[in-house]
């Protein structure tokens, strides 16, 4: 098969889909890898190290969507390149359509097999091709809301870790999955004063055992979040439900409620943010007021930390990339952990979640 790995072209996005390493395996397996030019290097790999390994450079994205039978990429594809899918093509990237309807019919009028990181399943359930990321997110997420609760930074003026004699700051999570675990993490690891919410018991009896005493755990329900938002100096947002939009925990009306300059960290931006009055924002201009309220709402936050979040996704995309190259979409056939990725094909809408988040 004919892999194709364009550079990515969303805001500030500086993964590439394929890695040195991930692309050896590939042209050893004796298919042909296709990179545009200049495609890894905001993970510091050139073109003479993709040529190293047997891979043909090309000089745009219009040659890698025209010569290859598979593209793969980190984020969504962008309105140039769904315009470049050719049907029958095999797309394999986060897609999160659920908060996207014109990718979406960008994508379905194009007639390709579009196939989404973020809904591939496992036998456990969870979502191995997301993990990472979300592993990358919680934890980049204390990263900035610490440094967006700086005075210079237009926040309130708080160390999140506090010093003797003054109290930390109170860091409110929202989700106890991958991401909020991540984020609990390095938050209490710094010293802050965390509390995750969370709906199922089994995961807050889990996090109660892993955290002990160094974060709480509550059940979430409308009135104890109130209750402890109120006095929240950082907020991450950190609800999953795969392939559908994030459910709208935070109402506009309670930021009044809030503290003054207290931080929203939005990561599930990507299926539509879990703060009422949540939009998605870029690296280079990550953050907006609403009601005295800062809200982050990067839709590629792991794309800041590119050489980390490319070979972190390389590690568990690699097997995958082999398998489609080797059996194309007959691979979905024999792996049903696999389809479930499968979000759109020939021009229909495929998985239950994306119809649903779509009508």
């Amino acid at each position: 098969m004919i892999v194709g790995v364009p550079k990515e072209i969303k805001a500030s996005e500086f993964r590439v889909g394929v890695t040195p390493a991930t692309g050896a395996r590939i042209v050893n397996e004796k298919h042909t890898l296709v990179v545009e030019k200049n495609a890894g290097i905001g993970i510091g790999a050139s073109d003479e190290d993709y040529k190293k390994i047997g891979a043909q450079i090309v000089e745009n994205a219009s040659d890698v969507f025209a010569k290859s039978e598979m593209i793969v990429k980190v984020k969504e594809p962008q309105e140039p390149e769904w315009k470049m899918l050719k049907e029958d093509q095999i797309l394999f990237t986060y897609l999160h359509l659920a908060a996207d309807p014109n990718q979406a019919d960008g994508l379905m009028r194009s007639k390709c097999h579009a196939i989404a990181y973020e809904t591939i399943t496992d036998n456990k359930g969870t979502l191995p091709l997301l993990a990472p990321m979300s592993e990358i997110a919680g934890r980049l997420a204390v990263f900035e809301g610490a440094y967006h609760s700086k005075k210079t930074s237009g926040g309130p003026g708080s160390l999140i870790s506090g010093v003797p004699g003054v109290k930390p700051s109170k860091v409110v999570i929202l989700g106890g999955g991958m991401v909020g675990t991540n984020a609990a993490h390095m938050a209490a690891g710094v010293g802050a004063d965390v509390t995750i919410f969370d709906k199922s018991i089994d995961r807050l009896r889990y996090l109660n055992d892993i955290f002990g005493n160094s974060a709480k755990v509550l059940y979430s329900e409308k009135v104890t979040l109130e209750e402890q938002l109120s006095d929240a100096d950082l907020v991450i947002g950190a609800v999953l439900i795969p392939g559908a939009s994030a459910p709208k925990l935070i109402e506009k009306e309670f930021l009044t409620k809030m503290k003054k300059n207290a931080v929203l960290v939005d990561v599930a931006i990507d299926q539509g943010g879990c703060f009422e009055t949540s939009r998605p924002t870029t690296h280079n201009d990550p953050t907006y007021v609403v009601d005295d309220i800062i809200h982050y709402c990067v839709a590629n936050m792991p794309g800041s930390v590119p050489k980390t979040a490319s070979n972190a996704l390389n590690n568990v995309t690699g097997d995958y990339i082999m398998k489609l190259a080797t059996h194309g979409m007959s691979a979905l056939e024999e792996d049903e952990n696999l389809a479930m990725g499968l979000n759109v094909s020939n021009g229909i809408i495929t998985h239950d979640a994306v119809k649903s988040a779509l009508g």
